[in-house]
């Protein structure tokens, strides 16, 4: 297992990703329509303000509790009521599907096609709507270092914009 997974810039929030499942699942999850620094930083800042990431305490804390957590400034996410929404229903989720371990959604997969399954079972994982896509640029998977999280940004903005003129 590596220390730390190299997302965010942020040292801590990388450790954080590495160590604790629950986290990177999180991290996942918000990785929508923000940076990913951005969207794996997120489940610091939510351990830092709820005190902890343990998925059956996050599921039963009151919905107006982690809806403030995501809203103080800086907000975890551009979008902090519905992601707050998201993250506790994932919390739920991983409770009543995976006792609470958010590692078992990948360590009890039989193959490929049944951690497909078990993701796109979660609440805001769209897992059809990126079948039989292979990208065309780096992806997270290819991120090991902060050098590598630049390059992977910097070869992400290139193919948007690529796609974007293509479109034109």
């Amino acid at each position: 297992m590596p220390e730390a997974l190299h997302f965010t810039g942020n040292d801590e929030a990388d450790r954080l990703l590495a160590t604790d499942p629950m986290a990177l699942l999180i991290g996942f999850a918000l990785d929508q329509q923000v940076p990913v620094p951005t969207a794996f930083t997120g489940p610091l800042k939510i351990k830092q303000r709820l005190g902890s990431l343990d998925a059956g305490e996050l599921a039963a804390v009151e919905p107006e509790r982690i809806e403030a957590a995501f809203r103080e400034k800086p907000a975890v996410h551009r979008f902090p009521g519905t992601m707050a929404t998201r993250v506790q229903e994932l919390a739920r989720a991983v409770v009543s599907e995976y006792g609470g371990d958010a590692s078992r959604l990948w360590n009890e997969a039989k193959d490929a096609d049944d951690l497909r399954r078990r993701i796109e079972a979660l609440p805001g994982f769209d897992v059809a709507a990126a079948q039989g896509l292979v990208p065309r640029h780096p992806t997270l998977g290819d991120v090991d270092s902060a050098q590598a999280l630049e390059d992977y940004q910097a070869k992400k903005r290139a193919y948007k914009a690529s796609m974007r003129a293509a479109k034109e």
